[in-house]
């Protein structure tokens, strides 16, 4: 008995507590949600490296590496391509990471370049292995960083 009588202090904090967190908005810290406060963000309000910019691949016009044919000869086309471009020893480790799709054939090389120069010799590339006709180029040029 006496026991019990030690525990009702804590039963009656506990139960303060209780309702302390009961009634508090366990949200009242939080910023408010990124639409909420940010403007909304266009494909091109993004330097063409920036990740923002895969808002693009939200364009159902636009191939994605998701789209990429998974017949042997897309597979192969690309795989050549992309074996192509790493053995290419004057581009830059962001031009060899350009997005490869090929699908029925047809290639479409996408990402961010440094220069007008490393856009042509990927598309060049390609189109050797492709075939001419067979490339779709939506290369972009990255922004000079500030």
């Amino acid at each position: 008995m006496k026991r019990l009588e030690r525990m009702k202090p804590l039963w009656g904090s506990g139960v303060l507590l209780l309702m302390v967190l009961g009634c508090s908005n366990p949200h009242q810290n939080e910023p408010a949600s990124r639409t909420e406060t940010e403007p909304k963000a266009t494909p091109d309000s993004y330097d063409a490296n920036n990740t923002g910019k895969n808002m693009a691949d939200r364009d159902s016009n636009r191939p994605t590496p998701g789209d990429q044919g998974n017949n042997t000869a897309d597979l192969n086309v690309t795989q050549q391509i992309r074996q192509a471009l790493m053995d290419e020893n004057n581009l830059s480790v962001t031009a060899k990471n350009v997005k490869v799709i090929t699908t029925g054939g047809k290639v479409t090389l996408r990402g961010p370049v440094q220069d007008a120069g490393e856009r042509s010799r990927i598309e060049a590339i390609a189109e050797r292995i492709a075939g001419a006709g067979n490339v779709t180029s939506q290369l972009e040029l990255e922004t000079p960083k500030s």
